[in-house]
């Protein structure tokens, strides 16, 4: 039975695991939760995840919500030997920090402020402002002299936290003070296996 992904295409947390299983060279069939009857909130979809959240994946008898957990779970699962987690325990911690920043400050940052500017969603955009400038200062400076997240190869903390910079733009985010930013973000998107995120 075919790997499904319950899907919304312009979800960046979606596309995070769109893109972890397309690098991976996995094969996954997406199921559009938008078309199913009541979309995310409505009974058929909340049997599968009941928090009503996207993405979640289904593989045979397993059920994995939560993008992270996802990719994760795909990395160990069909591609252990392929080095997007590393073997090496402070490289594999420092992936982990990219995971909670990608959960923490980039969902309350340029997600948040994607959310209420393109989807018109009610929130506090000044406050995601200010996150997002901190986080793309830390990003920044981060990559100085270094081509990726962590180490020296594209990992899964490149993964988790390429699709809401990518589409920094549509929280109305200038991202052109940010060179080193601009620079992993064409890094990421020339890997073998890329498939960017849908743009409004």
């Amino acid at each position: 039975m075919p790997i499904q992904l319950y899907d919304v295409p312009k979800s960046g947390h979606c596309h995070r695991v769109r893109l972890a299983a397309s690098l991976m060279g996995i094969e996954i069939d997406t199921i559009a939760v938008m078309e199913m009857e009541g979309q995310r909130q409505g009974a058929e979809y909340l049997g599968i995840n009941p928090l009503g959240q996207v993405p979640t994946l289904v593989d045979g008898d397993v059920t994995v919500r939560d993008s992270i957990a996802i990719i994760q779970y795909l990395e160990q699962t069909y591609a252990p030997e392929q080095g997007w987690m590393p073997s090496d325990p402070v490289l594999k911690a420092q992936v982990h920090e990219w995971f909670a920043i990608a959960a923490g400050e980039m969902f309350r940052g340029p997600n948040m402020a994607r959310l209420i500017k393109l989807f018109k969603m009610a929130g506090d955009y000044e406050a995601a402002e200010v996150r997002s400038a901190k986080l793309f200062k830390l990003i920044e400076e981060h990559l100085n002299n270094r081509n990726w997240l962590v180490g020296a190869r594209a990992t899964l903390a490149d993964v988790a936290c390429y699709s809401y910079i990518a589409v920094a733009n549509e929280g109305e985010l200038d991202l052109a003070p940010f060179p080193n930013i601009n620079r992993w973000l064409s890094a990421v998107q020339t890997l073998d296996g890329f498939v960017d995120i849908p743009r409004s």
